[in-house]
């Protein structure tokens, strides 16, 4: 069975700093785009960031420069490190996989349970 956990969400102050980490468990072979989603209330979920096996990275025009991805592809483990934090980057983030291969195949559109995020003074 494969599994995202997620960990490192909480409360942090306008212009803190938080670092997201997800990791993918289970017999995993490869692992295709990792990305990170966000939920707010009442609002549909977005992309965040996302990064190819390649380590090429793509962004939210509203996380650019203040949010960095990187993942270890040994660990199948992936990162967000968010700076500069907003009131507005407030929800539940979600760590994504578009595919991965294991030893009973390809599971498409993988999903963590997400973790939250709070930014408030």
């Amino acid at each position: 069975q494969v599994t995202l956990v997620e960990s490192g969400g909480g409360l942090v102050q306008p212009g803190g700093s938080l670092e997201l980490s997800c990791v993918a468990t289970g017999s995993i072979f490869t692992i295709g785009v990792m990305g990170w989603y966000r939920q707010a209330p009442g609002k549909e979920r977005e992309l965040v960031a996302g990064i190819t096996s390649s380590m090429s990275t793509n962004y939210a025009d509203s996380v650019k420069g203040r949010f960095a991805i990187s993942r270890d592809n040994a660990k199948n483990t992936v990162y967000l490190h968010m700076n500069s934090l907003k009131p507005e980057d407030g929800g539940v983030y979600y760590c994504n996989v578009d595919r991965l291969t294991t030893w009973r195949g390809p599971l498409y559109d993988v999903w963590g349970q997400g973790t939250q995020v709070t930014v408030s003074s």
